[in-house]
């Protein structure tokens, strides 16, 4: 048996995405800091419909909701996340991960079965998520049409997301067109999710759960500024959080 930490990848990979790649290459920045091994598997939204993806998904020890909404398969998308949200798995989502943890949460703990995006034209009333309201400009030239640094993120004192990175300002990289419809904020507190970092004019840009062994979501991609020698803190956090969950459950099945 690998003693390795597992983290399975929630998406639809693709080699030729600008942000995807990232993710595994972030992990193992983080896995060398840490002096640990990780492997890293993608799960394709559609196999998360299948009758065993729940035991698919136990035989990771993090889960990691990747960027690529649309995805092949909405529901595939939301039924991992709530596997993680349920079963309290660590978990972290970033870009479309963290909108759809927001759906999910929206969906199956408020009851608000029709919670939608605005990308997914479905013609629900209760989009929890639209466009954004002010595009972030080209970083460099030739750079995808909504990338770049996001102008100053404040991160809530005392929060975990602040804890990772001991300050409370951070710059992000951004590669999204939407955001979450601040008529629906409520609905993350409501859910348990409180907001724990926010843009200039207030936008949410992460929520976090308190009472999880590790659930952060995060509009902006820690993974994209993630470097060999300098890991990304978040990511960092996440990667210790599964390692941990992975020697629970060996030390549990052990005494069983």
């Amino acid at each position: 048996m690998s003693d390795a930490t597992r983290i399975g990848i929630l998406g639809d990979f693709d080699s030729k995405s600008p942000t995807l790649p990232a993710i595994e290459k972030s992990l193992q920045h983080a896995a060398a800091k840490l002096g640990i091994s990780v492997e890293a598997t993608w799960l394709a939204t559609p196999s998360l419909l299948e009758a065993n993806a729940h035991k698919v998904l136990e035989g990771f020890d993090g889960i990691w909701a990747a960027p690529g909404s649309p995805y092949r398969s909405f529901d595939g998308m939301l039924k991992g996340i709530e596997f993680a949200r349920r079963r309290d798995w660590p978990f972290l989502g970033t870009c479309g991960g963290f909108q759809y943890a927001l759906i999910e949460c929206a969906r199956n703990v408020l009851g608000i079965k029709d919670a939608d995006s605005a990308e997914n034209n479905s013609g629900s009333k209760n989009i929890i998520i639209h466009l954004v309201a002010c595009a972030v400009p080209d970083r460099k030239k030739g750079a995808p049409k909504l990338s770049g640094a996001v102008p100053e993120i404040r991160l809530r004192p005392g929060s975990y997301l602040q804890s990772f990175y001991t300050q409370d300002t951070v710059v992000e990289e951004f590669f999204c067109n939407f955001e979450v419809n601040p008529d629906y904020e409520w609905a993350a507190m409501e859910a348990g999710f409180p907001v724990v970092a926010r843009g200039p004019k207030g936008e949410i840009r992460a929520i976090e759960s308190p009472s999880h062994r590790f659930y952060i979501a995060t509009l902006y991609q820690p993974q994209l500024s993630s470097k060999p020698k300098h890991p990304h803190p978040l990511i960092m956090a996440f990667v210790q959080a599964a390692a941990d969950w992975g020697r629970k459950k060996l030390e549990d099945s052990v005494l069983e």
